[in-house]
């Protein structure tokens, strides 16, 4: 390890849906976060390492999108977002190249305007718009807030990823190598299994049943042959009648979305999977803190 070796962490902050998971997903090389134009699909701050050997380490914090809490999980997801600023070396801001700053933004803007770390505005999405919105949008933006950086990419399509990371070790510190060269997360397998599950029902579920859903992981075994891992699940949802639209008719919503789990899981694990869902109702568990700790919403 060099002694110009950078290293630190890297808040990645914004509103919803604005691709702060792709990014990190893009930057990292896997997929750990997982992602869905839902609003919501980021409950945990999750933490990956990028490390280059001769150069340094970046520790990424992926958080919930930053907006209005409507119940207590709402009010441990914006905690987990605004206390990774004061966890960061540098912050990234991630927007959409638009010339509407709204309230949303404007509530980000103020809080990293007290930031004491260089603050980079990320312009994600540039694939979708014209070289001259883009320019209007960076604009609209680069007064608001004393910007150490301000980086066009798009996350979607690999544009710019190179630079992002040339920017980000410019401005971290020097310092250790934190974690081992090979890590990429440190989230379990059992989380990221999770997670998962939870991503085939966002993606397979309409409205607002994916939104009252918490998923957890009963049991997680690899045969002794280490070719199959056999794993129970229990999808926790709000209302019976949530219950049945997941299972479905002849249970087909709840084979569809384990299916799509499935397969993402053997992608991460490497071996066959063998996955047995069910489903529980547990009223209001999103406004009990007792259900939000057992389900894995509550602070460290």
């Amino acid at each position: 390890m060099s002694d110009n070796f950078k290293s630190g962490f890297v808040s990645i902050v914004g509103r919803p849906n604005v691709g702060k998971s792709t990014l990190m997903n893009l930057i990292i090389g896997q997929k750990i976060a997982i992602m869905s134009g839902k609003a919501q699909t980021t409950r945990n701050k999750i933490k990956t390492v990028y490390t280059e050997d001769d150069r340094g380490q970046i520790v990424f914090l992926d958080t919930p999108g930053i907006n209005k809490a409507k119940n207590k999980l709402g009010d441990f997801m914006l905690e987990e977002s605004l206390s990774s600023m004061d966890e960061a070396d540098v912050i990234l801001w991630l927007v959409e190249p638009t010339t509407y700053i709204g309230k949303g933004e404007q509530s980000i803007a103020e809080k990293l305007r007290k930031a004491k770390v260089p603050v980079i505005l990320v312009i994600n999405k540039i694939d979708a718009f014209t070289p001259e919105d883009l320019a209007k949008a960076i604009d609209a933006y680069k007064d608001i807030c004393d910007f150490a950086e301000i980086v066009p990419v798009s996350a979607l399509r690999n544009k710019n990823r190179e630079l992002l990371i040339d920017m980000i070790m410019q401005h971290l510190p020097a310092g250790p190598m934190y974690y081992d060269p090979d890590t990429v997360t440190d989230e379990t397998e059992r989380e990221i299994v999770k997670e998962l599950i939870r991503e085939a029902a966002l993606h397979k579920l309409d409205k607002e049943v994916p939104h009252g859903i918490a998923v957890v992981v009963d049991s997680m075994k690899v045969r002794p042959d280490g070719r199959i891992v056999d794993i129970e699940a229990t999808i926790i949802c709000e209302r019976d009648s949530h219950k049945g639209i997941i299972i479905g008719k002849g249970g087909s919503m709840l084979k569809n979305i384990g299916t799509g789990a499935r397969i993402e899981m053997e992608k991460l694990l490497d071996m066959k999977v063998n996955l047995k869902l069910f489903v529980k109702v547990r009223r209001d568990w999103r406004e009990n803190l007792g259900d939000l700790k057992d389900y894995g919403y509550s602070r460290k």
